[in-house]
């Protein structure tokens, strides 16, 4: 994936801090967003994703996140071929957010 298309925890903070206009969508399953999930975020589960195509505006942009970065990376992937320009994947998942960001969200 370009890296055109990747955003680090610690850049993602930062655009949040900031008060950027994105989207966060949770790509994992249910039971992983309810044991963590970074405040504000959407779960849409990668296997339903097809399902919320429809809710996704291309003109808007989009961070998705998944425990490590593989699911979402799909998701970004699988959108861009769909013609989604503004959509980035969270490097290293929310695992790397717990580690560079919010040390107090629980890992797995």
């Amino acid at each position: 994936m370009d890296d055109e298309f990747q955003v680090s925890a610690k850049e993602l903070k930062r655009l949040l801090d900031a008060g950027a206009k994105l989207h966060l969508i949770d790509v994992r399953e249910p039971f992983e967003f309810e044991y963590c999930h970074i405040r504000g975020s959407k779960l849409m589960p990668i296997g339903q994703i097809q399902n919320h195509v429809t809710e996704l505006n291309p003109a808007e942009e989009y961070v998705f996140y998944c425990h490590i970065g593989e699911r979402s990376r799909r998701v970004v992937n699988y959108l861009r071929k769909l013609g989604f320009k503004k959509v980035k994947n969270l490097e290293g998942g929310i695992d790397q957010w717990s580690l560079d960001v919010d040390p107090s969200m629980p890992r797995y």
